[in-house]
């Protein structure tokens, strides 16, 4: 089935395969796939975003992002997807950011809305939608659990990274790295720490998002880290650069103390042969093996530990884990056979009407 699908990213992060958040990362994935699939895929996301799709670019304001810039951001996206409704024949719809319910299509075509994040972010009233063909689905069994009982909550969609893509041939060099958005739950600065305690140098890449406490988390807790070294700051880093870092780093380091809805970079590691060494956060126990592919914490005491006895793990394991269970083809299997249930669902829903 031939199927154009409206992808709807977060408004306030551009998409693309070298963006910084795993929504943006799997939205990204989906575009190419459906593209891929003899489908068409229009996305609609920030300005600097990336699509094999079509892509409606819509404005990012300026410096920090205040209330009044959330409202004017989600009218236009209200207004755009409206629009692109009216216009164009839209098979389905696919939501892909915490504020969906802010902009959620007008009744008409199914909608499919990815939990990205838990679920203790979203509204309560959002993840009980109102619009009739409304499905959420969470991309773990962890982010699963915590979801609130609804008809239109779906069994969870694992994620995917592109597993044969990443691996390369560089030698291991001496330090761990720590990837993702700078912000108080991702908690960087205790895999700063845990470095230090080690002996190991800790490069620390990804990219501080125009949010007040953000940016104060970034000043106050990271900078005082990276003074002196050993450790240092990379800023965001693309697909190429995170593949060749992946492959020589020691291990991969997650301190984050949110309840993780999935790690897209502990798949890519593990798809390198690269260890992860994390503390137990959500989904994180799903994606790591103890002993086997890596090492799960309770403290930065254990987490300096466990980066010390990183050589016991064997890179063959970790590879061999990624392939058979975080593969992006699976995914993007499991998206579109999604898709094409949920539209002959509405197709058949009609013809009986």
């Amino acid at each position: 089935m031939s199927l154009t699908v409206l992808q709807v990213a977060y408004p306030f992060a551009p998409i693309g395969p070298d963006a910084v958040g795993g929504a943006e990362q799997v939205l990204s994935q989906l575009d190419r796939a459906v593209e891929a699939s003899g489908g068409r895929s229009i996305v609609l996301a920030a300005a600097g975003s990336a699509a094999a799709g079509e892509l409606l670019a819509t404005p990012l304001p300026r410096g920090a992002i205040a209330e009044e810039d959330r409202d004017t951001v989600h009218a236009t996206y209200r207004a755009s997807i409206a629009r692109l409704l009216h216009s164009r024949r839209i098979d389905l719809v696919h939501m892909h950011g915490l504020d969906f319910d802010r902009y959620l299509p007008p009744p008409g075509p199914p909608t499919l809305v990815t939990l990205h994040l838990p679920a203790a972010w979203y509204p309560p009233a959002a993840l009980r939608p109102q619009r009739p063909g409304t499905w959420l689905h969470p991309v773990s069994q962890a982010q699963g659990r915590t979801c609130p009982p609804s008809p239109a909550l779906l069994p969870p969609i694992p994620n995917g990274v592109p597993v044969a893509d990443l691996p390369t041939p560089v030698s291991r060099r001496g330090f761990a790295l720590c990837l993702g958005r700078i912000c108080p739950e991702k908690n960087q600065h205790a895999a700063l720490q845990a470095g230090s305690l080690a002996g190991m140098t800790v490069l620390l890449g990804g990219q501080v998002f125009a949010y007040a406490e953000h940016e104060r988390y970034w000043r106050q807790a990271v900078l005082p880290l990276l003074a002196h070294g050993p450790h240092r700051f990379l800023g965001p880093v693309g697909f190429a650069r995170k593949r060749r870092l992946l492959n020589a780093a020691r291990c991969l380091i997650s301190a984050s103390i949110a309840p993780e809805t999935s790690s897209l970079v502990a798949m890519e590691a593990l798809a390198c042969g690269t260890p992860v060494v994390a503390f137990p956060s959500g989904a994180l126990p799903e994606i790591v093996e103890h002993g086997v592919t890596g090492y799960l914490v309770q403290d930065v005491q254990e987490m300096a530990e466990a980066i010390r006895m990183v050589h016991r793990i064997d890179p063959e394991a970790c590879r061999a884990a990624a392939r058979t269970r975080f593969s992006a083809a699976t995914m993007a299997a499991a998206y579109l056979d999604l898709y094409a249930r949920l539209v002959g669902r509405r197709q058949m829903h009609a013809v009986v009407a």
